[in-house]
């Protein structure tokens, strides 16, 4: 159990949150002897749970909105909590013996509530920080606790215990459709990014819930079959899980909707019990995701799915069956209510707070437009086309300068007070704008909208809201607008479709109409001598090596929250000198990717590819990208230095690696470095290179250095030797490889292992049930 976690638990035992509100209540009633035991801490917990009837025990695993007393077939709600308005879900209050309803509420991007009430004139905003994604590409720990700090108070305030976030599910397939709630194809980085955000939710009291638990990578079926090695599941799929349980204590795990080889995940012992609480250590409690389809209910209860959301009454009814049946044994019934209570005794409701719908927007925003601006990426900037100066003229070009995508849909909608389109944001800061162009837009993107083809679908949780609209052609207007003004800026987005589905494979590519727009205007403003700047305004990676070559820089300001504008203005005027790297590869075509031709698989998808995600696989099989993972240009230059390691390249327990890094530009700036490791080829083989460590120096004016250290230790080095179930530190040498990216390596050292060494045995579970053939650099 975390430091953290003890010191909480601490104080709930003592009492000294019991003062005001619901606790204090109960701490009055618990003094009574005419009643039955009141829930007051977690030395109360066994004796409340003696006193529950099966029926209340049954009610409490199973998520709703209606008070339980001596009935469990009340109507229950379940998608949407009665107390907070628009949250996910809430737990079953128990008034009888003092447990309180907690509220749950989403998400990837802030906290997900309806502005609006009933018999209300007031509005509930939040605000809608910078997906999972744009986070990860700030490299900045830091800066994601801020986030996490800044989302927790936002739902301190608006009375919500639970945050069902981050995402934790690698990027491994490019067309999934959720991608964007998650932060990266690498485990190591989405593990140390999603420590940062559920250690700063928390440690105000908040909980968290880390998702999809495990191998969700497609949105094309929820209730495929994913077939996967036990090795690239526990160094890829669960790595980042693993890290972040251990690291950082999270409160809850929500099950993903899949298989994994063969087992749904909502009844898999080996997964939930086995690995997540035998092998991790895990302290808190794991619900479904928002689960409608047909699943065992009691191999649901004995797997260790504490929770089942968003809950229904016929749910609870068949648990009092199994019991009654001899099916479910009552004691793992106690042992998931044990869990849940645990977790209830911590939150703001059961403490009483009295929280005021009124959270500091404010302060919010400021992280988000901090968070979005050192989360963009700039991928060219050919003759130092930008920074561009505070008194240009720009004309903008393409329908997503009208219809900026700040992200969000589908458990990832927050409804924020206000967003920033580019157009304002290049206003706020002092930019000119055409704005005759910019009304032909305003008109072009109107008429459609006005179509039964484009119009806007209604906004609920699964259907898209902007069908994607074909380019206006520009041939003309490009001319003229390069007559009048300094810079064309292009503006580009990919489909912002169905919450219920995968990208589409032509999502990837650009449409004629965009790749017209990029000719047209292009050529026009490169007759007069001026630059071409784009904006790519989207979820994830796409293809653009067929028009790169055309423009004169691109900023990837991804879909970056509501201060989308405004950080895009902050790194375009030089406010902010850009400093994101890219956490997910974006390749030259998607025929180069190992999955091509058999994603998204029907009924079943067998994750051929292995170990080989992302940069591993480009890295070792020689396969080129278009941008390489953890590529991201600045305005300034750095130079490495006296990369080294200490134990003159001893290994034992750990070692230590040392870099200098020195702003040898013109600029202010921060550097993202990264420390990849070549292991050598044992019993095992490994893949070219793979992110050990990573940091962010401290803004480095032009002249300074940083001396950074990182830390390397067996567990963090080993590999997963599937005969021996155990993470397996091979003897050999060692190369350490520190850089700006995947391939920009500026240094290298090494170190040797002198003998295998066995790091640590787990459970050997989750073996696929069927052989298939895996991607191997070995292979004839």
């Amino acid at each position: 159990m975390s430091r953290k976690r003890n010191a909480l638990l601490s104080v709930v035992l003592s009492g000294t949150l019991l003062l005001s509100g619901f606790g204090s209540a109960l701490a009055g009633n618990a003094q009574q002897n005419d009643g039955p035991p009141q829930l007051t801490g977690l030395d109360s917990i066994d004796d409340v749970v003696a006193a529950m009837t099966l029926q209340e025990k049954a009610a409490l695993v199973v998520g709703g909105n209606k008070e339980v007393l001596e009935e469990i077939d009340n109507e229950i709600i379940g998608n949407q909590a009665t107390r907070v308005p628009g949250a996910a879900g809430q737990t079953q209050a128990i008034p009888r013996l003092g447990i309180p309803s907690i509220v749950l509420a989403d998400g990837p991007m802030g906290v997900r509530i309806n502005p609006t009430r009933p018999n209300d004139d007031n509005t509930y905003y939040a605000t809608k920080f910078p997906a999972p994604n744009v986070l990860a590409a700030t490299w900045d720990r830091d800066l994601v606790y801020e986030v996490g700090e800044a989302t927790s108070h936002e739902l301190r305030e608006y009375g919500i215990d639970l945050l069902l976030a981050p995402g934790m599910n690698i990027q491994s397939y490019l067309l999934n459709g959720r991608n964007s709630e998650y932060f990266s194809e690498d485990p190591y980085l989405t593990g140390r990014m999603a420590t940062a955000l559920v250690s700063g939710v928390e440690d105000h009291g908040i909980g968290t819930t880390i998702k999809h638990f495990a191998a969700y990578n497609q949105r094309a079926d929820n209730n495929i079959d994913a077939i996967v090695s036990q090795r690239a599941l526990r160094e890829i799929y669960l790595k980042g899980f693993e890290m972040t349980v251990k690291d950082a204590d999270p409160w809850a795990i929500m099950d993903s909707y899949n298989k994994i080889n063969g087992t749904w995940a909502t009844e898999n012992k080996d997964l939930l019990t086995h690995i997540l609480r035998e092998d991790w250590g895990f302290n808190g409690f794991a619900m479904t995701d928002w689960e409608f389809g047909a699943r065992n209910i009691a191999k649901q209860m004995e797997a260790g799915t504490n929770l089942l959301m968003p809950g229904r009454p016929q749910q609870s009814t068949a648990i009092v069956n199994a019991v009654n049946d001899g099916i479910l044994d009552e004691a793992v019934l106690d042992r998931n209510v044990k869990d849940i209570l645990r977790i209830i005794v911590q939150t703001p409701t059961f403490q009483g707070y009295e929280y005021s719908n009124d959270p500091d927007l404010a302060a919010g925003a400021e992280v988000a437009r901090k968070a979005a601006a050192d989360g963009m990426v700039l991928l060219k900037n050919e003759e130092q086309t930008l920074p561009l100066d505070s008194d240009t003229t720009v004309s903008l070009f393409g329908t997503p300068s009208i219809e900026t995508m700040t992200g969000g849909r589908g458990s990832a909608l927050v409804h924020a007070e206000y967003q920033i389109g580019i157009a304002e944001g290049l206003q706020n800061a002092g930019f000119t704008i055409n704005e005759e162009l910019y009304e032909k837009y305003e008109t072009y993107v109107e008429t459609l909208r006005a179509t039964d083809e484009y119009k806007q679908t209604p906004g609920n949780f699964f259907v898209s809201t902007f069908p994607t609209l074909p380019e206006m052609d520009v041939s003309e207007e490009a001319i003229t607008a390069a007559g009048n003004s300094d810079v064309g800026i292009i503006v580009l987005a990919t489909e912002f479709g169905s919450y219920g589905n995968d990208r589409s494979l032509e999502d990837f590519y650009l449409s004629d109409s965009k790749q017209a727009m990029i000719d047209d205007v292009t050529a026009a403003f490169h007759a007069e001598g001026k630059p071409v700047i784009a904006i790519l305004n989207v979820e994830g990676p796409l293809e653009v090596v067929s028009w790169r070559d055309k423009v004169d820089a691109i900023l990837l300001s991804w879909q970056p929250g509501q201060e989308f504008g405004n950080a895009v203005a902050d790194v375009l005027s030089g406010k902010v000198n850009p400093s994101g790297k890219l956490p997910q590869t974006f390749p030259k075509d998607y025929t180069d990717l190992p999955y091509s031709e058999t994603y998204p698989g029907t009924g079943s998808f067998i994750y051929e590819e292995d170990i080989y995600v992302g940069y591993r696989y480009n890295t070792t099989f020689d396969v080129e990208p278009a941008y390489e993972f953890g590529f991201g240009l600045s305005y300034t230059e750095y130079e490495y230095s006296n990369i080294r390691v200490n134990r003159n390249g001893n290994f034992k327990d750990k070692i230590q690696v040392f870099a200098t890094v020195e702003n040898v530009g013109e600029v202010a700036g921060r550097e993202a470095v990264q420390v990849y490791v070549s292991k050598p080829d044992g019993k095992l083989e490994k893949p070219e290179i793979e992110l050990k460590a990573f940091d962010k120096t401290r803004e480095l004016r032009p002249g300074k250095k940083e001396n950074l250290r990182f830390e390397l230790d067996a567990k963090n080095l080993a590999s997963f030797d599937e005969e021996l179930s155990a993470w397996v530190l091979e003897a050999g040498t060692y190369e350490v490889r520190v850089g700006a990216s995947s391939t920009d390596i500026r240094g290298t050292a090494t170190f040797t292992v002198a003998e295998d060494v066995v790091v640590e045995v787990v459970n050997d579970v989750l073996a696929p049930q069927i052989e298939f053939e895996r991607l191997s650099k070995f292979a004839q």
